[in-house]
């Protein structure tokens, strides 16, 4: 049997899918689909753009590696090359993607982005639009919907009073691929995260002049600490203290490792930065050579900004610069709420409404994967999980039918 078959219409077609559907081709759509296959499940994954891993291939710059090591990031049933490094660069990432895209036959259908997704209590089915080539609208029908579309489908750029007035480049850091174009410029670089932290090194290393505006409190930690990566001697921490004596202890490893960086404008948030991370997601920074820059002074850090003027920013604390160029490093998020109706799963801000490791399942066969805000590891951990459950579905219905069939056939016999 097909995974589904068509009713085609005008400009508008329906298509019934037998298993499961998967929005978006990403590392989450990629893994519950490695998952399913390996059940001998049957599944369709919808991707709006023309490849895989569009976020990797089309919205990262040049110098990006893996900030884990790479036991850690990982897909389910498929190792990272023994001869990759420690920490994959982006193309790397990518080649293994692609690999394990063509080791579990996974064919995505590009080009098909859902505008529109709502379960009809009806027919018991997910009814899932998408807009495809030709201006003809599909309409999918199944059973079980899974979002992977990730927290990071949509740029973040904040409206900031004066911007039409500046008159210089202004991206987003979605849009950045090397600081070579850069060069000779003074860039206002507005984030301090870690891609933010990294453009500011990379405009460096360029030949740049950049300003990292720091609005919020961060956690700086050193990426490697006692001849480990700092995530696993946390992870290994864990196993033996509670989460309070952890951050203590990574915090004052990051002080005897890279100092007091309070005293370089980066004041440290109340909450340590693995509970800070458990509450709200908030990644800390590891550092990769841009606090050095930070101490040099090659990297300066600013304050908000109040407003732009043409080629100026103005700082809240009243200083002006003289700015070429402008990164906003401001971050990603869901679209969820823009197609998605009528779904118990997600909040408002596209968020689980159930806190990790709860978040991948919601009702009437809604799953999520990549939403965790766990990175790689909670993206494998939600995978299994969700393939896991529609398995189980899929057996317990299969048995159903399989046992009203022969009664029926035993039925028809005796008469």
């Amino acid at each position: 049997m097909s995974q589904f078959s068509d009713h085609r219409h005008a400009r508008r077609r329906t298509k019934w899918v037998n298993g499961a559907l998967i929005v978006g081709a990403g590392p989450s759509g990629l893994a519950v689909g490695a998952c399913l296959r390996q059940q001998g499940l049957p599944f369709v994954i919808l991707e709006r753009a023309r490849c895989v891993a569009s976020l990797w291939q089309t919205r990262t710059y040049d110098r990006l590696r893996l900030h884990l090591p790479k036991r850690f990031c990982r897909l389910p049933g498929l190792p990272i090359p023994g001869d990759f490094p420690e920490y994959p660069t982006r193309d790397q990432f990518v080649e293994y993607l692609e690999a394990y895209a063509r080791r579990f036959e996974l064919s995505p259908r590009f080009g098909e982005a859902v505008t529109a997704a709502r379960f009809d209590t009806t027919c018991g089915m997910w009814r899932v639009r998408t807009a495809a080539e030709a201006e003809v609208e599909v309409e999918y029908m199944c059973q079980w919907l899974v979002v992977a579309t990730g927290e990071n489908a949509e740029c973040v750029v904040p409206a900031v009073e004066g911007m039409g007035d500046f008159g210089g480049r202004v991206i987003h850091a979605g849009e950045y691929k090397s600081g070579k174009t850069f060069s000779g410029e003074r860039v206002l670089v507005v984030g301090c995260g870690n891609s933010g932290m990294e453009l500011c090194l990379d405009l460096c290393l360029h030949g740049a002049f950049p300003a990292m505006v720091v609005r919020d409190s961060v956690h700086v930690l050193p990426r490697e600490a006692l001849g480990k990566s700092t995530f696993e001697l946390a992870v290994q921490l864990m196993k033996w203290l509670p989460l309070r004596l952890v951050d203590r202890v990574l915090l004052a490893i990051s002080w005897m490792k890279l100092g007091d960086v309070q005293k370089l404008g980066l004041k440290r948030p109340a909450l340590g930065p693995f509970e800070l991370k458990c509450i709200q997601g908030k990644t800390p920074v590891l550092d990769l050579g841009a606090l050095h820059k930070i101490k040099t002074g090659e990297i300066k850090v600013v304050p908000g900004i109040k407003k732009f003027s043409c080629g100026k920013v103005e700082l809240v604390d009243g200083r002006v610069l003289k700015v070429d160029s402008v990164i906003f490093a401001t971050g990603y998020r869901s679209n969820i709420h823009e197609w998605l109706q009528g779904a118990d799963l997600f909040d408002k801000d596209g968020h689980p409404t159930r806190e990790f490791p709860n978040g991948w399942k919601g009702c009437s066969g809604l799953y999520a994967v990549g939403f965790g805000r766990t990175g790689l590891s909670g993206v494998s951990m939600d995978a299994v999980k969700v393939a896991e459950d529609i398995g189980r579905i899929w057996k317990e219905e299969t048995r159903q039918a399989k046992h009203i069939i022969a009664c029926h056939r035993r039925s028809t016999s005796q008469n």
